[in-house]
């Protein structure tokens, strides 16, 4: 494999029959260009794929950004430069009815001694995890609440921003997808091609952002009561928006302004995906956007912003033939459902496939809900690693995404019969198919981890930085 396209080394490669061994299974980080859909049912192993996949490559330096659903993802952050009792017990569950609620030493050491078998049947040591962990960095935002880094999702608004200077289009995309965000919880239409109230907030905020000033919702919401302009392009504003529309919806962002919900959303640093993407102290970053403590509307509207901020930090990169950065999103229920749904976040995704492969960025999707994905949005997937299916309905729609006959397909039986931690590894033309068994991953795997538990992560520092 060329060092112009280092190869992530996932696991063990066989033969579809599962009876001959090819040996590791490389994929080259260029075959990401052409984005990657992974689909299994809860418990075929598919959030330890996704994790071993980020921990390949953070450790061939392609800077990655992740939109944890589940809370699972944040386990990212318990990998250890050494599997030293101190370092691991916080994190291994305890014995049923342990009084402490700590895990008692026997515990931890049986916990170790696994982890230490598993890595060392990949040829995986103490000498790898400590090189893993000094050359990453995996840092987790919680927009609304503290237990990670917070977020202020509105400070393309809120905060004034060197991008009107250094790239305006850029800028005034991220200001659109704020003001979106400030609409749609408002319970007003948010579609910056079909809403009046868009158009107008967007005239009023960038005269203030366009000069290097903040556009607080305070202060539009007096500027909308009493407009500093004559005129929306070529009507007047009485005519473009009356004054009893303008007087409800300055009422409903002034209501808008006291909820704690939008106070927990406009704290904690600026939504720079640009700074995400760069190296910490030399290190490669993970930057790991968690939404589980969010309700299923509130996600949707955070992730919606932050993704479209990705999709115009995508096309800020000039082109290239290399994988410069990946996106994953792990159990993307709801967020790229078929049409005619369309949340917040469906728009920025469907984008992201059509047009981050010219510009060096990958993306992975995973799901165990199969039903829910949009196929057609994702037909630019070059790679398709399938877990087991148990039903029939979810094998026919993978079946149908893929373009197989399921009467006549081998695959769809495969994937029915597949045990935990196997996958049909299978590139969209379908030229090369074969199975896949994930390595272990170097991080702990404890399952889903609460805001506590984050921020414990955090403080703990887990990957030593």
């Amino acid at each position: 494999m060329s060092s112009h396209h280092p190869a992530l080394r996932l696991g063990q490669r066989r033969t579809v029959d599962g009876r001959t061994d090819l040996g590791p299974f490389e994929l080259p980080t260029h075959d990401l260009l052409t984005h990657a859909v992974i689909v299994g049912s809860t418990g075929s192993g598919k959030t330890g794929l996704v994790t071993v996949m980020i921990e390949e490559a953070l450790g061939a330096g392609v800077p990655v950004l992740v939109v944890d659903v589940k809370g699972d993802l944040p386990n990212l952050a318990l990998a250890f430069p050494s599997l030293d009792p101190a370092l691991v017990t916080p994190w291994i569950e305890p014995a049923r009815g342990d009084v402490d609620g700590i895990a008692d030493p026997p515990v931890v050491d049986e916990a170790i001694a696994r982890h230490v078998r598993e890595l060392a049947a990949w040829s995986l040591g103490e000498a790898e995890l400590a090189s893993y962990v000094a050359r990453s960095f995996v840092r987790i935002v919680t927009p609304g609440t503290r237990a990670g880094e917070e977020l202020h999702l509105l400070s393309a608004l809120e905060r004034p921003s060197p991008r009107w200077q250094s790239d305006p289009d850029s800028a005034r995309a991220a200001l659109a997808g704020a003001i979106s965000l400030v609409l749609r919880l408002a319970g007003r239409e948010g579609d910056p091609a079909r809403s009046r109230e868009h158009a107008f907030l967007s005239v009023l905020a960038e005269r203030r952002v366009a000069r290097g000033d903040a556009a607080p919702l305070e202060a539009l919401v007096l500027e909308i009561l009493d407009p500093p302009i004559a005129s929306v392009g070529a009507l007047e504003v009485d005519q473009f928006l009356g004054a009893r529309q303008r007087a409800e919806l300055a009422a409903d962002l002034n209501t808008l302004i006291a909820s704690p919900t939008l106070a927990s959303w406009r704290r904690g640093g600026d939504l720079d995906v640009a700074r995400w993407m760069e190296p910490v102290d030399g290190r490669t970053p993970a930057t790991i956007v968690s939404v589980a403590h969010l309700d299923e509307s509130e996600r949707a509207l955070a992730l919606g912003v932050i993704l479209e901020e990705v999709l115009s930090w995508v096309r800020t990169l000039p082109g290239t033939s290399r994988l410069r950065a990946l996106v994953v999103m792990d159990e993307v229920y709801g967020l790229v459902p078929p049409h005619p749904s369309s949340p917040p976040t469906k728009r920025p995704i469907v984008s992201l496939f059509k047009q981050a492969r010219a510009y060096g960025v990958g993306c992975v999707l995973a799901t165990q809900n199969p039903m829910d994905l949009d196929y057609r949005a994702l037909s630019n997937a070059g790679t398709w690693m399938l877990g087991r299916l148990p039903t029939d309905a979810d094998r026919q729609r993978v079946m149908d995404a893929l373009g197989e006959d399921k009467k006549k397909s081998t695959l769809s039986n495969i994937v029915k019969k597949l045990g935990p931690r196997w996958f049909v590894a299978r590139d969209a033309k379908g030229s090369d198919v074969a199975l896949l068994h994930p390595r272990w991953a170097m991080s702990l795997l404890r399952g889903p981890m609460t805001p506590r538990e984050i921020r414990l992560a955090c403080e703990l520092g887990a990957q030593g930085g």
